[in-house]
């Protein structure tokens, strides 16, 4: 089996290591550029999550339980 997921904020807090050691300037050419494989690989998976994110937020359960597409140029419904 594969590796396990990780976590949204294990992945930001390694592309957060990685940007820090690129940055440093002391690294090696091959481990820069394995570095900045890493970082977009990490890149890609946080922008997945965030995207996936706001897929699920952006529906709203109306009153009888339905999920809905949030749609904010209708405003709220006043019929309370």
């Amino acid at each position: 089996m594969g590796k396990e997921p990780i976590r949204f904020e294990e992945a930001m807090l390694q592309l957060e290591d990685v940007v820090q050691k690129l940055e440093s300037g002391d690294v090696p050419l091959e481990d820069a550029i394995t570095l900045y494989k890493q970082g977009m690989e990490l890149t890609a998976y946080c922008h997945g999550k965030l995207q996936d994110a706001e897929k699920q937020l952006i529906s709203i359960i109306d009153k009888d339980g339905n999920a809905s597409p949030f749609d904010p140029t209708k405003g709220t419904d006043q019929h309370a």
